[in-house]
């Protein structure tokens, strides 16, 4: 591994850490990162700027680390005051990026992400061509994925009707022309295949005990166990041909099972993927 791949890594790893906090989120940074880059494209950005923006969409979170489990796990619909909370994280990731060699990389992506075109958006209040290209495309896949995920207090949606959503709001809470682009790649099922999954072919599980996400690896063959970060629950990798399942044991995992893991295969392909089309920008 070079050394533009040594950092970019660096910066998967610690982004991935934030995600293995949260029970119900896995896979999250994964699936807007993809959407990200799937639209970039669709919008005929160059390779660099399609690396780039999907890299801010593996990070645009990174600042959750500060936000207590208390908050972060919470089964019912956040407080006022808990979710001024939540609105911390784009500037303390924003903080955390700022002395790493590649921080103007993704930046604005996670600084910005929930700013909004009307001005109503956080932290800064930024307006239409206020918001940089990158934050306004990760802000809309970033609402996506979460309309369409499965969180503590709600199901998730189905695709037509988060785009439908996006719909309504374009010009307001989307970039009205990239939220366009969005809904029609939606509309001929470009996107179904990331919709539930926390990497190529390998759908989310959800825990059989208490409901949680569970993400099962690449690496992780037939008969392999896996746990539940919630419950703390073991489950059996079942595999049969391109099917995949999960088990419950009836056993609980021990501290050292129950610790986060980071999916070095995803990551790597990940970073080599950045790596070829972000190195020359950032050796310039």
């Amino acid at each position: 591994m070079n050394h533009v791949e040594q950092l970019l890594k660096t910066l998967f790893v610690m982004a991935s850490m934030v995600e293995a906090r949260d029970p119900y989120t896995g896979g999250h940074l994964w699936r807007v990162s993809q959407y990200s880059r799937l639209l970039a494209e669709d919008g005929g950005l160059s390779p660099t700027d399609v690396a780039r923006i999907a890299l801010g969409g593996f990070l645009h979170d990174l600042g959750k680390i500060a936000v207590p489990d208390a908050i972060l796990n919470k089964p019912d619909k956040l407080t006022f005051a808990e979710y001024e909370v939540i609105k911390t994280h784009p500037e303390v990731g924003s903080r955390l990026l700022a002395d790493h060699p590649l921080a103007e990389l993704a930046r604005t992506a996670v600084l910005s992400h929930h700013e909004m075109p009307n001005g109503r958006g956080y932290p800064q209040g930024l307006a239409r061509d206020q918001i940089s290209l990158d934050a306004s495309i990760v802000s809309i896949c970033d609402a996506f994925d979460a309309m369409t995920s499965t969180r503590p207090y709600r199901r998730g949606m189905p695709i037509d009707k988060a785009l439908g959503i996006i719909q309504a709001n374009l010009g307001n809470q989307f970039h009205a022309a990239w939220g366009a682009r969005f809904i029609t790649l939606g509309e001929a099922g470009h996107l179904a295949h990331i919709v539930g999954h926390s990497e190529p072919g390998i759908p989310l599980q959800n825990c059989p005990m208490c409901g949680p996400t569970i993400v099962v690896s690449r690496d992780k063959r037939n008969g392999a166990h896996v746990y539940c970060r919630h419950c703390g629950g073991e489950a059996e990798v079942r595999r049969e041909g391109t099917r995949l399942s999960i088990a419950p044991t009836g056993r609980h995992g021990t501290i050292k099972d129950l610790e986060p893991e980071i999916d070095n295969g995803l990551l790597n392909d990940l970073v080599q993927e950045s790596s070829r089309h972000l190195a020359a920008s950032i050796a310039a």
